[in-house]
C-alpha cells in the first residue's frame, strides 16, 4: 500500500494527499505507533478565530485542527504495516 509522504503541513497538502481517493471513502486517525489505535475525526477548527470577542483583531497565524470523534479499536494490521509501524 503507497503512502503520501510525512510532510503533511498545509491544508493543501492534505488536499493533494487526498485528491485520488473517491470522496465517499471513509477517513480514519491513526495514532499512537506502540499501541496502534484507529480513532474517527470529529470536528474540524481554525485557530485562532477573527477575534478576541471584544472586537479587537488576532494578528496570530491561522492553524486548522482536525479534532478525535472517537475511539474505533485496534489498528487493523494491514493499516499499521502501510504506515510502518510494527506490532
Amino acid at each position: 500500500m503507497d503512502g503520501w509522504p510525512d510532510d503533511i503541513d498545509t491544508v493543501g497538502d492534505l488536499q493533494d494527499a487526498l485528491a485520488r481517493y473517491d470522496r465517499a471513502t471513509p477517513i480514519r486517525w491513526a495514532a499512537r505507533p506502540s499501541y496502534p489505535m484507529e480513532y474517527t475525526i470529529g470536528p474540524v477548527v481554525c485557530t485562532p478565530d477573527d477575534t478576541e470577542g471584544d472586537g479587537t483583531a488576532r494578528h496570530d497565524p491561522p492553524v486548522v485542527w482536525l479534532g478525535e470523534r472517537g475511539q474505533v479499536g485496534y489498528l487493523p494490521e494491514l493499516a499499521a504495516d502501510a504506515l510502518g509501524w510494527s506490532r
